[in-house]
């Protein structure tokens, strides 16, 4: 089924729009949940509330990119969840370690008042069109996947040192082209 049909059952507030979504990006949402999370069940239960929250955005909201949408909430949903499960503990973790590594390059909504996420969004959009389809798909896999460097290597067909060689080149990059866009640190 397409995926503006998939929307049309949500917008017509039926059911099997649930269940064609799940058909059709179930293991897509888990393997997002599933990479933060380590976890399968808490990982089956962020992709639950991502149907849920799926359920209740649309409408109003007509999604331009359905995989992207629902991406972007099971995303944070885990993360969140990951966030929650180690409050406690504050260790490392994959999640953890990933933002940590960002957090050189875009600033902190906290800090920065004038910093605006579509904006921010949009920019990042911007450089990543700029990038080879090799180094784009490290930078999305590691960042958006949050995909270990072993799991970029070995899909990349690379040695784990030449995966953190490029992302270290790509996080300086991205920093150079934000604050050429007015977002610096």
């Amino acid at each position: 089924m397409d995926d503006k049909t998939i929307i049309q059952h949500y917008w017509d507030r039926d059911e099997c729009a649930i269940t064609e979504t799940d058909e059709k990006y179930g293991s897509y949402c888990r393997s997002i949940a599933n990479n933060i999370l380590s976890d399968r069940e808490d990982a089956q239960e962020c992709v639950n509330d991502t149907y849920l929250k799926t359920w209740n955005a649309i409408p109003p909201q007509w999604p331009r990119v359905l995989p992207a949408f629902l991406g972007r909430i099971v995303r944070n949903l885990a993360i969140n969840m990951y966030e929650r499960n180690n409050a406690v503990k504050r260790g490392g973790g994959q999640p953890v370690l990933v933002l940590h590594e960002l957090e050189e390059c875009i600033p902190d909504r906290a800090m920065d008042i004038e910093c605006d996420e579509n904006e921010l969004g949009e920019i990042i959009d911007s450089f990543l069109g700029l990038l080879s389809s090799k180094n784009r798909k490290i930078f999305v896999m590691r960042y958006w996947y949050t995909e270990s460097v072993r799991n970029i290597s070995e899909c990349m067909k690379m040695s784990e040192n030449s995966v953190s060689a490029v992302l270290k080149r790509l996080r300086k990059k991205l920093r150079k082209y934000l604050a050429e866009k007015g977002f610096e640190l």
